[in-house]
């Protein structure tokens, strides 16, 4: 009985070690995609951050005067003329995300906004998986520029008969803005009274 035992216990020491060898093989590969996932993620918000300050830097480079013109037209989705390019920006906010930005277009869809396409800066890392050592991570990201206000043109000035239009007669308002529950009527002779871009347009991410 004392020899049964012992060859009993003998028998089991290498399916313990085999069964201990493909646990600790399992921990690793989940280790392995763990820490690919966490690369991936950290690219993705990467791409994310760039795509936003491209269209954020855009936005905010334009001037309520420069628009005047066109404001209904704008706010009803046309995208500006001339619109400012923000791909600067969205290199910088890329490389704060520990990425490099690997290519950043204007959208051509009649969307006024910016595609980001990234890489991370470091490797995936050494791993089990083959492969990974020298592989980024890379993503891509959208961001769009929209309304969030409505015009509503003003009334033309008429003059009265036989009179015409005096030199210093103030020129009357384009209209109003009506932005969630804020109103301003648009007076071009006081731009420090008129509304900033971002109170115009929101920023926010969208499909590609």
């Amino acid at each position: 009985m004392i020899r049964s035992g012992r060859e009993d216990s003998g028998q089991a020491t290498p399916l313990y070690m085999a069964a201990v060898v493909g646990l600790l093989f399992l921990v690793l590969v989940y280790l392995a995609f763990g820490q690919a996932d966490v690369t991936r993620n950290g690219t993705q918000t990467a791409a994310d951050a760039a795509a936003l300050a491209a269209a954020q830097d855009s936005r905010d480079r334009l001037e309520l005067t420069d628009l005047l013109d066109d404001l209904e037209a704008i706010l009803d989705g046309e995208v500006p003329t001339g619109t400012p390019d923000g791909c600067a920006r969205a290199a910088d906010f890329a490389g704060r995300n520990e990425a490099v930005a690997d290519g950043c277009t204007p959208l051509n869809d009649g969307r006024w906004g910016f595609t980001v396409n990234v890489e991370s800066q470091e490797s995936m890392g050494d791993s089990i998986i083959e492969g990974t050592a020298n592989k980024h991570a890379t993503a891509r990201a959208t961001a769009v520029v929209e309304p969030r206000c409505t015009f509503t043109p003003g009334e033309p000035a008429t003059p009265e008969p036989g009179e015409g239009e005096e030199e210093d007669e103030p020129k009357p308002s384009p209209g109003t803005l009506l932005c969630d529950s804020d109103e301003w009527v648009i007076d071009p002779e006081e731009p420090d009274l008129l509304p900033d871009m971002a109170d115009l347009f929101t920023v926010r991410l969208a499909e590609d």
